[in-house]
């Protein structure tokens, strides 16, 4: 049976507890905004490269871009998840995604497959499933590491496309919305979408003045491709991190309201405890003046 010592013991380490949740909360709420405002800083790089696009396609009324998926049974696929526990149903969720809209695009052999695993734990739930073989990529601690994470990402998929002639590669993250709440979300990376291009190359520019360019053309319609790769993929990166940690923030939100809980039952237990405890002490002295009288 517990002695008042005891409870105080485990009420004090359930306070503990309680400051390291709410310590955790923080700072999950903190980086959930970092990577908000750094999801928002993009809409200025990406309408710069959008407008860019606008201006090449401008001068090649007669390009046609090939949008549709290539025929073939092979795929890349970056599936971004997390290194860290404590973050729900996340990996398991977004796997299942991944691996259903594979199936739909693929449905051949998983070794036609190329896959990269963005977390730890994301990269255990594949294996679990039997897609083995993946590539795997640790998730940057913070905004300032994502854009070498780009980097490596796109050096994978360039070979992807140079040594197996991927056509196809698909991104899928975790996209955060509103409060501590998150989707999985695909992104059909590669090829460009065509009507994507036609509806920029349709847009009115905004000024009277007539955009020309001096370089080739080649040349750089290939930058830009390059540039809206690098704008998807640290889009991905960002979203998917702010959905980690809203995934960890609704955890430790459940965690905090468990514990205030538990510390309501043993505070509780505590004082009858020691209201008991009382109680008998006072008894004893009771009965020892009683018998003191009857002795006298």
């Amino acid at each position: 049976m517990e002695t008042i010592e005891d409870l105080k013991k485990r009420i004090g380490s359930t306070k503990d507890l309680q400051s390291v949740v709410k310590t955790m909360k923080a700072m999950a709420a903190v980086k959930i905004r970092q990577y908000e405002r750094a999801v928002e800083s993009l809409a200025d790089y990406n309408e710069t490269v959008e407008r860019g696009f606008q201006i090449i396609l401008r001068n090649r009324p007669d390009l046609m871009v090939e949008a549709h998926p290539s025929t073939g049974a092979k795929l890349g696929a970056v599936i971004f998840g997390s290194d860290q526990g404590m973050c729900g149903q996340l990996n398991d969720q977004i796997v299942s995604h991944a691996l259903e809209k594979m199936n739909r695009f693929s449905p051949g052999e998983k070794q036609q497959r190329f896959v990269m695993a963005i977390g730890e734990r994301v990269r255990g739930r594949l294996e679990d499933t039997g897609q083995s073989g993946a590539k795997f990529l640790s998730l940057p601690g913070s905004v300032t590491g994502i854009v070498p994470k780009v980097q490596d990402v796109l050096s994978v998929i360039l070979r992807w496309n140079e040594d197996q002639g991927l056509e196809q590669v698909f991104l899928f993250y975790s996209k955060p919305l509103s409060g501590a709440r998150y989707r999985p979300h695909s992104v059909h990376l590669l090829p460009l979408d065509r009507d994507w291009l036609q509806s920029i190359r349709g847009r009115t520019w905004p000024t009277r003045s007539v955009p020309q360019f001096t370089m080739d053309w080649d040349p750089l319609f290939s930058v830009l491709v390059r540039q809206y790769l690098f704008v998807a993929l640290f889009r991905a990166f960002a979203e998917s991190l702010a959905s980690e940690n809203a995934s960890r923030l609704a955890a430790m939100q459940g965690a905090e309201k468990n514990i205030e809980e538990r510390l309501a039952e043993l505070n509780l237990t505590y004082h009858q405890k020691r209201q008991m405890t009382i109680t008998e002490e006072l008894l004893d002295i009771v009965s020892g003046f009683e018998a003191l009288e009857q002795d006298s």
